[in-house]
């Protein structure tokens, strides 16, 4: 399964976290379009809502290496099986992928749930629309 090798980079991820005020780790991995994965932890701090989300924080990852398009996602949060992204993540999600984009919502053991980006954020802002 290719899916795994994104959770497993999602997990050790999330192990890296930064959460001392919320105590609860999410970690991210993303496939870019060159076949790499780029991975994030959520980094918060004092002054909320300030931090950063995993799923941002790979993307930041992801862009800085030079890419600009998701293939795939996977998510992992210590505390909440199957956490998908907020609602501001599943927007920057959106502008480096498309609708069908694959997000795996995972476990502590594993992918459980696959769902396509156009099923989390139904009404998008379209980027070729806006500019």
């Amino acid at each position: 399964m290719m899916e795994n090798d994104l959770f497993l980079a999602a997990r050790e991820a999330m192990a890296k976290a930064h959460a001392p005020y919320s105590k609860f780790p999410v970690g991210a991995a993303i496939r870019a379009e060159d076949g790499k994965i780029y991975t994030g932890a959520n980094i918060e701090n004092l002054s909320f809502p300030e931090g950063w989300c995993a799923e941002t924080t790979a993307i930041s990852h992801m862009v800085m290496a030079g890419q600009r398009k998701i293939m795939e996602v996977a998510v992992i949060a210590e505390k909440l099986a199957l956490c998908p992204p907020c609602g501001g993540c599943r927007q920057r999600l959106a502008e480096f992928s498309g609708a069908s984009t694959r997000i795996y919502l995972c476990d502590e053991t594993g992918v459980k749930k696959t769902l396509a980006l156009s099923d989390l954020l139904p009404h998008s802002f379209e980027t070729e629309i806006l500019g």
